[in-house]
This record gives C-alpha cells, structure tokens and sequence, in this order.
C-alpha cells in the first residue's frame, strides 16, 4: 500500500471526513498536525500550493483537499490509487 500522508488539524471538519474515509477503508495514514509546527505548514504549502487544510498525498501524488478525496471516490477512482480492493474493505 502506498504512503498516504495528511496535513491537518484536529478541530478542521474538512479534516475529519477525510480522515474518516481513509479509515472506512482501512487505510493506514500520517498526520501532520500544522498548527503544532509552523515548518510543517510551510511545508505543506509549498507541496500543495494551497493554504488550507487537510492536504492529502498518496505517495506522490497530491490529492488535495477533503474535496478532492471524496471526488475521487464517488467516481471510483481512489481505491485505484490506494491499492485497495473491495474485498480488502
């Protein structure tokens, strides 16, 4: 399974449904709390160029936001990128 990492903050809604997707789906996943570590923030704006949280990366690829995942799987595309099969959730 590829490394999925989010940057985050624990209080964000947007946070928290992606959060609880990925779990759906038993995907392991690092959290990078930006409003613990300013260098964190940085560094995820740098990555995404965006501003706003959570950002999400599946290896390399950015995802994006909250959003962006759910998008991906209502059109059936992020297990593809998770490598998880339907029998796997």
């Amino acid at each position: 399974m590829p490394k999925v990492v989010m940057f985050c903050t624990p209080y964000c809604p947007y946070c928290i449904r992606a959060k609880m997707l990925l779990d759906s789906k038993g995907v392991e996943f690092t959290e990078l709390r930006v409003d613990k570590d300013p260098a964190l923030r940085s560094e995820m704006e740098q990555r995404s160029g965006r501003t706003s949280v959570p950002q999400i990366f599946i290896d390399d690829f950015h995802v994006g936001g909250c959003d962006d995942l759910h998008a991906l799987e209502a059109a059936g595309k992020l297990d593809g990128y998770l490598f998880v099969t339907k029998d796997a959730v």
